[in-house]
Order: structure tokens, then C-alpha cells, then sequence
């Protein structure tokens, strides 16, 4: 089939599935399904509350349409699956969205139509949970009158820089045929290139060890900053000692969380106990980072207590809750983690972030952020998010919103050193 008589429907228009509905409006015929049906009206008038693409790029995806209604996706003859792939609350992969989306899309299939998974899954899962349930519903059989395929997504939310694309784009097929089609497609819109892998599962364990690899250094670091902090030794500052050596890797301690590096490695486990294997780095990587937020807020409660702060009925500001600077996505957010620890001590806590739906946290954690800052309000105060608009506020309005004896606590490290009464 030429590629332009490809008519491609996106399933899911979140940070990873409208970046990519709009690369392919832009040359053939494209849909754009999500079952938020808010979320498909705000699209149609040009807005993206994501931030990931602009009117100006909206406006010039001429043959994108949005649509919340499954039967427009008829008419397609390639599916490209982006929907979120979350873990539940024994951090399980919850693949309820997967599961639903390859229904919907297997009681749409026709003989030679193409399905191409982004969603981020276990080494296995596409062959051994999505396409059966394709084949179930369609009654077809793969590789016989579909194709199926596995392209890892990329997207790095809040990054202007380096976007989709111009970020090397993985590919697979369910058979040789289907890959040389599937990365011929890609090709099409990124301009940095494809990379065919071997197989789908190949692909899969691409992407999950990814982000499975990030999530280790940074346990590391954030480990040996919980050591540091007992010897009296300023994390920082030896940080920058060891990154004069050519090979060191410069990761820093902090809260991680988000959609994939906090998730993606659950799946790997998921799956290596499945077929036996305990996997001990991984899961140990993972206890770390999950207790970060515990550890900042005992440590800036022994900081209020050495400046005779009470820390029950305290005020405390928290300054951003998005799960990384410069975006306003707060899936599974490690800030939380700080919140609800000043909480349990009797404090009260001001959340103020200007990238993020308030409605959207109140709904998703139940707090109430809060839009304006009162002066000499404060006892502590937490930079716990890396935000630009953060960065430039000086440093004394910062301290004008504490009270006499105030703690001033920078997680992200970007406020002057010296300035601070404590940091990661």
C-alpha cells in the first residue's frame, strides 16, 4: 500500500498519541479518537492543555480531525494504540485501557489493516494479550489478514527540544513484511530516523528498560544522598567533585515519578516473576525513590524543630506538584508523597503550582491548590518542582513568604547555595 492512501486513527490524544495524530495530519488522512469527550472539544477549538502541541501545529494538521466516536475510525486502515498503561495499587500493570482500546479497534478490523502499539507494556504482552483479543474480536487472524506491530513512545513531556520528530523512533512488525511496512510508515514523519528491531518483544524490552535504567542511577544517587546527609557531606557539592571525571553520569537525587520511570519498571518485575526471576536491582531501585518524600519531609521537620518551629498546626508551601518542571501532568506525582507526610504531623499544607488543572488535583488527590500567596504566611517552604517560573523569582520574595523562623527547603537545587537551610 503507498503511503498516501494510509488512513491512520490515533486511539488516546495524550502526550504521546496527539504529538503523533498531528505528525500524520499533516499528510494523510488521520483521526484522532479519545474517550474524553472534553478533552476531543477543547482539540477541536484549537487547545491543547497539555502544552505538548500548539494552535499554530494544531492548525496545520489540515487532514486531522477529532472525533470521540469509535464508528468514525471505520474508514481506517491503520491503528496506532497510545492509551495510558498505568499500575494499580499493589503496583500492578493495569491493562484495563490496553484490554478496552484492542476491543474497540478489533470489532473495527479489515483484511491487510495494520495495528501498531506505543503504549508502554512487559517484553510479551503485545503478542500475548493484545493481538489475541484483535483476533477474537475481528475474527482474523494475524499475520494471515492483519498485521500488528510495537513503535515504543518517546515523548518527553514539557521538553521543547527534543520532540517527536526529531527523537529516533524504534519499530516492529508480527513478520518481516509488516516491519519493512511499519518503518517505511514512521519514516514518513521523523526526521531523526527509525531503528527496526529484531521483533515486537525486543521493542517491548526497549522501552520498558529504558526508563527501568534511569530509575536505578537515580535511586542510586538518591540513596548516597540519604548517606551524605548522615555524614554532613552537601550532595552537591560532590556531585560536581565526581563529574570532572569524563565517564561519570551526572544524575541527581530527587522524587521520581510520572508515567514512566515510577511505572515502567513494575512491568519489567511483573514479568520477570512470572517466568521465576526475582528481580532484586530493580525492585530495590524502586523501594528508594518511593521513599524520597518520606525522607525530605522528616528531614525539614528536624529543620523546623532545630529553629523551635512547632511542626503541628504549621503552615507549609509547596511549590509545584506537577511530576517534573515546565509540565502540567500530575499522574502519579511524588510530591503527593511530601503532602500527605506534613499531613499526618498536623501541618497545613499550600500547594501552589501554575502549570497544572487545579480541578484535575483535587479530583485525582484531593487537595485544593491554591492561586495567590500570601506574605509571612509560611514555616516552610519546599521548591519541589523545577519550574522556570520558579527559577526566576529571586530568592528574597521566596523568603518573604516565610514567617520569622521559617525553613527553606530546595529539592531541585536551583536556588543559590548558601541561601538555603537545606537541599538534596
Amino acid at each position: 500500500m503507498d503511503f498516501s492512501e494510509y488512513k491512520i486513527g490515533v486511539v488516546g490524544l495524550g502526550y504521546v498519541g496527539l504529538p503523533l495524530a498531528v505528525a500524520f495530519g499533516e499528510k494523510v488522512e488521520t483521526f484522532g479518537f479519545d474517550i474524553n469527550s472534553d478533552r476531543v472539544a477543547q482539540l477541536r477549538k484549537g487547545v491543547d492543555l497539555t502544552n505538548e502541541v500548539n494552535f499554530l501545529e494544531l492548525k496545520a494538521a489540515s487532514r486531522l480531525r477529532f472525533t470521540c466516536e469509535s464508528e468514525d475510525l471505520a474508514k481506517c486502515n491503520v491503528y496506532i494504540i497510545t492509551v495510558p498503561t498505568p499500575i494499580d495499587e499493589f503496583k500492578r500493570p493495569d491493562l484495563s485501557p490496553l484490554v478496552a482500546a484492542s476491543k474497540m479497534i478489533g470489532k473495527l478490523l479489515s483484511p491487510g489493516d495494520i495495528v501498531v502499539y506505543e503504549s508502554t507494556v512487559y517484553p510479551g504482552a503485545t503478542e500475548e494479550e493484545c493481538i489475541p483479543i484483535l483476533e477474537k474480536e475481528s475474527r482474523l487472524s494475524i499475520n494471515v489478514d492483519f498485521y500488528c506491530g510495537y513503535s515504543p513512545e518517546r515523548i518527553n513531556p514539557g521538553d521543547k527540544e527534543r520532540r517527536l520528530k526529531n527523537i529516533v523512533k524504534v519499530t516492529s512488525g508480527s513478520n518481516y513484511e509488516s516491519s519493512l511496512v511499519i518503518d517505511e510508515m514512521y519514516k514518513s514523519i521523523i526526521a531523526a530516523g527509525t531503528f527496526r528491531a529484531a521483533s515486537i518483544r525486543v521493542a517491548e524490552a526497549a522501552k520498558v528498560i529504558e526508563n527501568t535504567q534511569r530509575d536505578i542511577n537515580i535511586a542510586l544517587i538518591n540513596e548516597l544522598a540519604v548517606l551524605f546527609d548522615l555524614l554532613n557531606i552537601d550532595t552537591s557539592d560532590v556531585l560536581a567533585a565526581a563529574n570532572t571525571k569524563w565517564n561519570f553520569l551526572d544524575f541527581r537525587p530527587g522524587l521520581v515519578g510520572g508515567h514512566c520511570i515510577g511505572v515502567d519498571p513494575y512491568y519489567l518485575t511483573h514479568k520477570a516473576q512470572s517466568v521465576g526471576h526475582h528481580p532484586e536491582v530493580v525492585l530495590a531501585g524502586r523501594r528508594i525513590n518511593d521513599s524520597m518524600g518520606k525522607f525530605v519531609a522528616n528531614k525539614i521537620v528536624d529543620l523546623m524543630i532545630k529553629k523551635g518551629v512547632q511542626v503541628s498546626n504549621s503552615r507549609i508551601l509547596v511549590m509545584g506538584f506537577s511530576f517534573k518542571e515546565n509540565c502540567p501532568d500530575i499522574r502519579n506525582t511524588r510530591v503527593i508523597d511530601i503532602v500527605r507526610e506534613f499531613e499526618d504531623k498536623d501541618a497545613v499544607v499550600d500547594i501552589f503550582d501554575p502549570y497544572i488543572d487545579h480541578e484535575e488535583a483535587k479530583i485525582e488527590y484531593g487537595v485544593c491548590p491554591v492561586k495567590v500567596l500570601n506574605s509571612n504566611a509560611y514555616d516552610a517552604i519546599v521548591v519541589c518542582v523545577a519550574h522556570d517560573e520558579f527559577r526566576k523569582i529571586d530568592i528574597n520574595d521566596i523568603r518573604g513568604l516565610g514567617r520569622a523562623n521559617h525553613v527553606l527547603f530546595d529539592i531541585k537545587n536551583i536556588l543559590p547555595q548558601g541561601q538555603v537551610d537545606g537541599r538534596l
